[in-house]
């Protein structure tokens, strides 16, 4: 084995994060490996999931359960189903550290309205967020604070310092370019 298999080993590493509404549609998700190669291998494990978790009451702090050799820790908030996904190796206290700043960061975005129709409204807030999170999956934040930050200055305009804005001006801001350069 090699000394980059045995680094690469002993970091931990996250399989997907999903945000799913209260019937299990797809809200926001991100995979970071190729264990579910097809749109209907994804969809199929999220169905899953949400069946294997939707009688529990994970609404005031994280649940752990198994599924198919993947550990998922997972929490509920209004009509929004929060998941992070690891191997069944993987450290369940890490994962649940990931899931806490998704939505720490998330409840911040939305300036603590939590729910779907907020969601999806800033769906691009919370696509950023899972890039602040994690990549390819490798951990690279999990303070909620730390990583709304970085979402909310990604794409503010050069010239305005974020002193000198509102969260809801960076939040537009970054919105605004957001939009701009997917439209290119």
């Amino acid at each position: 084995m090699s000394a980059y298999s045995l680094s690469r080993e002993a970091v931990p590493t996250v399989k997907n994060i999903l945000l799913l509404d209260s019937e299990g549609k797809r809200v926001a998700v991100k995979y970071y490996t190729d264990e579910w190669p097809t749109n209907a291998a994804k969809l199929a494990f999220e169905k899953s999931i949400f069946t294997k978790t939707q009688k529990t009451n994970a609404r005031t702090e994280a649940e752990i359960a198994m599924l198919e050799n993947n550990i998922i820790v997972y929490r509920f908030v209004q009509d929004l189903h929060f998941f992070v996904t690891g191997g069944d190796e993987e450290n369940e206290l890490i994962l649940a550290t990931v899931l806490q700043g998704f939505f720490d960061a998330v409840t911040l975005l939305l300036r603590n309205n939590v729910e779907q129709k907020e969601a999806l409204e800033n769906l691009d807030l919370i696509l950023l967020c899972l890039d602040e999170i994690v990549d390819g999956g490798m951990i690279l934040e999990t303070d909620g604070s730390i990583i709304a930050g970085k979402v909310a200055t990604h794409s503010m305009d050069d010239g305005a310092p974020l002193s000198e804005q509102t969260i809801s001006q960076a939040l537009a801001t970054a919105r605004e370019h957001l939009t701009r350069s997917l439209l290119r």
